[in-house]
């Protein structure tokens, strides 16, 4: 596990964020799927930091908190993905019918624009982006293909 420190190049918001490896952050990255914590943009990029130089020691840890990383990480995706509904590209229209009382209020997970993401901030909804470390696998869409 790599941690970045990220910067949002549209709100100037700054976040940690923690990846596989710097392969990992690359990719999804260039995917779009690395997105401002406070505003929801896909345009981050990483802060200038300092390497955490260490002897054995204290790599015998890094590696032991990364396992305890990886192992929280996992359990919030089972959870995730075991009580929440997947609501796909719906989740701004659903999470407002939850908030103006047309729905049933329910844990849902999704996705959305930079810009639903600021109205639903705006208007106080309740909603905050799921870090990717955290999110499980997307089912894929109703119209997306097989391929």
């Amino acid at each position: 596990m790599i941690r970045y420190a990220l910067i949002c190049h549209d709100c100037e918001a700054e976040f940690e964020a923690w990846f596989a490896s710097s392969e990992a952050y690359d990719d999804q990255s260039k995917r779009g799927l690395v997105t401002c914590a406070a505003c929801n943009s896909a345009s981050v990029g990483k802060q200038i930091m300092a390497p955490a130089v260490s002897g054995t020691k204290r790599s015998a840890r890094s590696n032991a908190n990364s396992e305890l990383a990886e192992k929280v990480a996992a359990a919030a995706r089972q959870h995730v993905a075991e009580n929440f509904d997947y609501v796909g590209r719906d989740f701004a229209s659903e999470a407002r019918a939850m908030y103006y009382g047309d729905a049933e209020e329910r844990p849902i997970w999704g996705a959305t624009t930079a810009e639903e993401a600021k109205a639903l901030k705006e208007e106080g909804v309740p909603a905050a982006p799921l870090p990717e470390p955290f999110t499980p696998p997307r089912p894929r869409e109703p119209d997306e293909s097989l391929n």
